[in-house]
């Protein structure tokens, strides 16, 4: 017998010689064998045990190949074979479903129209109020849409409003030597706390027309009140609950730190070297919330610093504005007439600058010539719209801070009538109209409003499909009513002709004048102009034929 691990030799070679590799192999196993027996015999038990696994697997896989009954239930198990053909069925079976509400979609009547002659069969002038119905709503909903696009394009460019910043600054005087601050020079208490000081405050506020509106609603709601006799002791009581007044909510104010993102104070330099300067930053928002920190959100400032003598400050204000503004350069100026503005400003500016020229190529619309302004600003001859956000950026600076300058005075003429210096800062604010406009574009209620427009809409076909179905009888009985004998002899042929049409036997051109019937005439007065009709060849197109499945 062939031992386990023996393979048969090859084609041309003598069985009892092997081949030179193997005579080779035998010999290094015996010089191994004899310089290590235990070794090698460890080795050829484990070579052994890997040969004969080897040719288990390889019977498994043949005997796999062969379609065996064993191999065939051990390898390709039932289970997996039945779940295709359910996902299968299942995939059939939802195709059917969508293809049948398809065809019922195809059914939905979607004519919302009256039929003509409608306004002779029925009594008053329904009909017509039902046409300027129709037409009312064709109006109404193309204002609305249009309405509704200027919101949305309102909303996307963010329109502001310029209004006006009053800034107050005032300054007070501390232990200064005028005051009298009771200091005893024959001692020696000499109280750290007694060295002058002062103290500086910025104080701002938005003017607009909110404290005249309050005032005058004030007023309407007193005036309201004494009217309905709410004040008036000698009123009657009245059964129910009392529902009281609500006071009008009064709309948030903007704080004088929401309109700048940095103050700096530069003093007068300081002959001692001792540092003075101010300096506030606002801190930045924290996650995504909307309020900003309680260090950002103020109507005033104040510091104090040590002095006995006036000094000349100037405090810089940085804005916060957003979109941001740039200070644009003398050649762009001169193009855009406009000495700040926004990245989208400027665009837009240059885009009007360059149609109102005719600078834009006639083939190429992207592309635009430049004249002589063009070419100063921007040194070239031929330009890409898409890129002059590009063409723009080296003409951009940021705004300078805005400047206020001050004189603190410590002296005691001053300070016996003083007087706050002020100042005007326009500043931009979001228009008021934005978060309502903003609550009406994100209203949760106008998707399901449309869905119930589009269920009415559904209501009103079928309405009206009714309404065609009776003016087709009416039709039907008043042709009847007027020549019974032609209008039977009429129908017998056309229901006699759609008869041989369906069984097959009616000829092409028949035997019967095809002028004559009525049910084959073509044009617009024909029957087949009518809803019925084209409700049927609706059905009949929408139906799909089914074919026997092959097995």
């Amino acid at each position: 017998m062939m031992q386990p691990g023996y393979r048969p030799y090859p084609q041309g070679q003598p069985m009892g010689v092997p081949p030179p590799q193997h005579q080779q192999h035998h010999q290094q196993q015996q010089h191994q064998h004899r310089q290590h027996p235990r070794q090698h015999q460890h080795q050829h038990q484990h070579q052994l045990q890997q040969q004969q696994q080897q040719q288990q697997e390889e019977v498994m896989h043949a005997g796999g190949r062969r379609g065996g009954i064993g191999s065939i239930l051990a390898t390709h198990p039932l289970h997996p074979f039945s779940q295709t053909q359910a996902q299968i069925s299942k995939q059939q079976q939802e195709a059917v479903m969508q293809h049948e509400m398809a065809k019922r979609r195809g059914r939905r009547p979607t004519d919302k129209n009256l039929p003509d002659g409608i306004d002779d069969c029925v009594v008053g002038d329904v009909a017509q109020q039902y046409r300027d119905l129709r037409d009312f709503e064709r109006r109404l909903d193309a204002t609305m849409t249009r309405k509704r696009l200027d919101i949305v394009d309102a909303v996307t460019h963010s329109a502001k409003r310029w209004k006006t910043l009053r800034i107050w600054i005032t300054n007070t005087a501390h232990d200064q030597i005028w005051q009298g601050n009771g200091l005893n020079v024959d001692t020696f208490d000499f109280d750290s706390n007694t060295e002058s000081t002062y103290h500086v405050k910025i104080e701002a506020r938005l003017l607009d027309d909110d404290d005249d509106d309050d005032e005058d609603l004030d007023n309407d709601e007193a005036t309201k009140r004494a009217g309905d006799g709410s004040d008036n002791p000698d009123r009657m009581d009245e059964d129910g609950p009392s529902e009281p007044h609500p006071k009008a909510k009064k709309p948030p104010r903007y704080q004088f730190s929401h309109f700048f993102k940095a103050l700096h104070v530069d003093f007068p330099p300081n002959p001692a070297g001792v540092e003075q300067s101010v300096e506030w930053k606002k801190p930045e928002r924290v996650g995504a919330s909307s309020k900003l920190p309680a260090a950002a959100d103020f109507d005033e400032l104040t510091f104090k610093r040590n002095g006995d003598e006036n000094l000349n400050i100037t405090i810089n204000l940085t804005r916060d504005e957003d979109p941001e503004r740039y200070a644009l350069s003398p050649q762009l100026e001169d193009i855009v007439d406009m000495r700040e503005a926004t990245r989208q400003e400027i665009v837009m500016g240059l885009w009007e600058y360059i149609k109102m020229m005719g600078l834009q190529e006639d083939e190429e619309k992207r592309h635009f010539r430049c004249d002589e302004l063009l070419r100063g600003a921007f040194g070239i001859e031929t330009g890409v719209i898409p890129a002059l956000t590009d063409y723009i950026t080296p003409h951009l600076q940021p705004l300078p801070p805005v400047q206020l300058p001050y004189t603190i005075r410590v002296d005691e003429e001053f300070h016996k009538d003083p007087k706050p210096t002020v100042y005007d800062v326009r500043v931009q604010v979001d228009d008021p109209l934005r978060d309502k406009m903003l609550a009406f574009l994100n209203n949760t209620g106008y998707a399901s409003m449309l869905k119930e427009v589009a269920v009415l809409d559904e209501q009103l076909a079928t309405i009206i499909q009714a309404v065609h179905v009776s003016k087709a009888k009416h039709d039907f009985l008043i042709s009847l009513s007027d020549d019974p004998a032609n209008f039977v002899r009429t129908w017998l042929s056309s229901q006699k002709r759609d008869l041989e049409v369906i069984l097959g036997e009616a000829m092409r051109g028949g035997g019967e004048d095809a002028t004559g019937d009525e049910w084959r005439k073509g044009g617009k007065d024909s029957v087949w102009a009518t809803i019925n009709a084209r409700e049927s060849v609706n059905a009949l197109l929408s139906r799909m034929p089914t074919y026997p499945q092959q097995r």
